[in-house]
């Protein structure tokens, strides 16, 4: 890594915590009601609850509340799939664009109601405007207030003691919505707009070229059967274009909450990688910061809702330390570029500052560093947005995202849902650690069962388990491998990234791919759900049991959670459950393919 690439990664990072650490602090005043926009707020707040039935001082049981979250998300679902098979009937839908087909308007209403956004369509030549806005954008609000509401109620059932309530589902997802996300997104949709992202309501734009671009095309009749010349081979034609067709469309607001939310679907098909959604790197580099703002704040939450704030900074440490190798990694193998290129005395670079580095599938304007860093931060914070193609990456800087995902998402992760699984891999390391030295675990004052350990062994094995089958009956079944482009080690690899995104509802794809298809749309939406739902419903249950339990005075037995010797047994602990648990698989896809690219060379 040079020493450019090495001052974005130091930046970036710096600007994360320094954003993180106070909007940590406002959220532990939005949900304990202390915040003074909250106070501003209540009116509205409960007009909200008159209008919805809510009463929000009844508190809720952690089987209530799992119910509450798991139809609340039902509903939502069906309400998307409703909006994709009748959208040609449904207003502002100025293309006239038709329905999508049932099984991939299911895939894409159970990919953004589980905050996946796993996007197996061009979204701008595919969905009307109302779609996108009502169901898509919607739905990104909706799932990543779910996830802060669900580990808002984690930290309660360790705040709380010999209690049987875990706080008020509905309650907790207003006021992510209505204090947290809308505000914040409100102001970055302009921000976008200033940076040149569109916002509008027009009809696609046919503008001219630059220049005319002449091909020959098959020649078709009247009817559009192909003509046929004296031999019997197809007629050729010239074909002249002049012209190209730019989408349009509300894109900034949608923009907005994606990177915010967590969620990644993009408005247009390219992503942030298309100038429409990602136009300077500002935008680029505010992009990244947002992406991980709230996964990142949510560790100084935990620690104030707590009363100990050393709790939630070890966490942040633990995350931080993790990104930071991961940045290393992924900008370094990128450097290095592709030795087989190098051999042939082929630049590799498009600008100086990335002399001898990987650009393909890469955006000038970003270039190897900001592309990198992007690359991390989407697959670290269950995002699934890109600015660059991965499946362009070489083995080792595909390797790098494939893991931050199979990790658990853990590493800042998703709103909400990165950081109520990290807790549940720093139970399982003070669970470790207490069976090392025969002391009954505790964590945050309270003692750790044998019940809590089941509900966390769930929440984290359910992962792994639709990782590794999907990935099983996708390289073993004819449909499966139908869709490979590249087939040996990059197609495995392409498998084994899409089960492993839809799992850990990331979102991302290498792209060589073809998932849109019966078999892909079903799997993977089944990953999706599974993937999103068991983990909450565990981890609930586990602050049911949690906020029931007296808390512990700290004595001189106690495993210190606070301090370097716990960041190292939590990171421990995650990669020992989650790369480790990968090691076969990843050995098949990129480790295989890096060493076939070096035996080239």
């Amino acid at each position: 890594m040079n020493a450019n690439n090495l001052f974005h990664a130091v930046v970036f990072i710096a600007v994360l915590i320094a954003i993180a650490i106070p909007l940590g602090r406002y959220m532990a005043a939005v949900f304990e009601g202390r915040s003074v926009l909250v106070k501003l707020g209540r009116p509205v707040e409960n007009l909200l609850y008159r209008l919805a039935g809510v009463d929000p001082q009844a508190e809720m049981s952690w089987k209530h509340y799992a119910l509450a979250v798991l139809l609340f998300n039902l509903a939502g679902a069906l309400l998307v799939y409703a909006f994709l098979r009748l959208q040609q009937w449904l207003p502002a839908n100025p293309q006239g664009f038709g329905p999508m087909t049932p099984d991939a308007a299911l895939n894409t209403a159970v990919s953004f109601v589980t905050n996946t956004n796993w996007q197996n369509y061009g979204g701008e030549s595919t969905l009307s405007y109302l779609s996108q806005m009502a169901a898509l954008t919607v739905q990104n609000f909706l799932s990543a207030a779910t996830g802060i509401a669900v580990v808002i109620a984690l930290i309660r059932g360790f705040a709380r003691h010999s209690a049987q309530t875990i706080g008020n589902f509905w309650v907790d997802l207003t006021r992510s919505t209505l204090y947290v996300l809308l505000p914040i997104s409100f102001l970055l949709a302009l921000f976008f707009v200033s940076q040149g992202v569109i916002q509008n309501f027009r009809p696609y734009q046919d503008v001219p070229t630059l220049q005319t671009t002449t091909y020959q095309a098959p020649k078709t009749d009247a009817q559009g059967n192909a003509v046929k010349d004296a031999q019997g081979n197809p007629a050729m034609q010239d074909v002249k274009v002049d012209k190209q067709t730019l989408p349009m469309g509300p894109i900034a607001s949608q923009e907005a909450i994606k990177m915010l939310g967590t969620n990644g679907g993009g408005f247009l098909n390219a992503n942030s990688a298309h100038p429409f959604e990602n136009p300077t790197p500002l935008s680029n580099f505010v992009q990244v910061i947002v992406m991980l703002a709230i996964g990142a704040g949510l560790c100084v939450t935990f620690g104030q809702m707590v009363g100990d704030r050393r709790q939630g900074y070890a966490v942040l440490a633990a995350m931080t330390i993790a990104f930071a190798v991961a940045c290393w990694g992924e900008i370094a193998a990128e450097q290095a570029g592709n030795p087989l290129f190098a051999s042939l005395r082929v630049d590799q670079s498009a600008t100086p500052l990335q002399a001898g580095g990987n650009q393909e599938g890469k955006e000038v304007r970003f270039g190897i560093a900001d592309s990198g860093i992007f690359t991390v931060a989407t697959t670290s914070a269950s995002c699934g947005a890109v600015n660059s193609m991965h499946d362009s990456l070489t083995p080792m800087g595909g390797f790098v995202p494939i893991l931050m995902m199979q990790l658990g998402e853990v590493i800042f992760g998703g709103v909400g849902s990165g950081l109520y699984s990290m807790l549940a891999f720093a139970l399982l390391g003070v669970f470790i650690a207490g069976l090392m030295i025969g002391r009954t675990p505790e964590y945050v004052g309270k003692k750790i069962e044998s019940y809590d350990m089941k509900m966390v062994s769930i929440a984290v094995l359910v992962m792994p388990l639709l990782v590794l089958t999907g990935t099983s009956i996708g390289v073993l079944t004819a449909a499966g491998t139908a869709g490979i482009f590249n087939p040996g080690t990059h197609g495995f690899s392409e498998i084994l990234y899409a089960f492993t995104s839809a799992a850990n509802n990331n979102g991302s794809a290498f792209g060589g791919l073809s998932v849109n298809t019966p078999f892909y749309n079903v799997w993977l939406a089944v990953a999706m759900w599974l993937g999103r739902f068991v983990p909450i419903v565990a981890l609930l249950a586990v602050a049911g049991s949690l906020a029931a339990k007296k808390r512990l005075a700290v004595t001189g037995g106690t495993l210190p959670t606070h301090g370097p010797l716990f960041v190292v047994l939590l990171l421990g602990s995650v990669l020992l459950i989650g790369a480790l648990t990968f090691v076969p698989a990843l050995a098949l896809g990129p480790v295989a393919e890096h060493l076939q690219m070096i035996a080239g060379h």
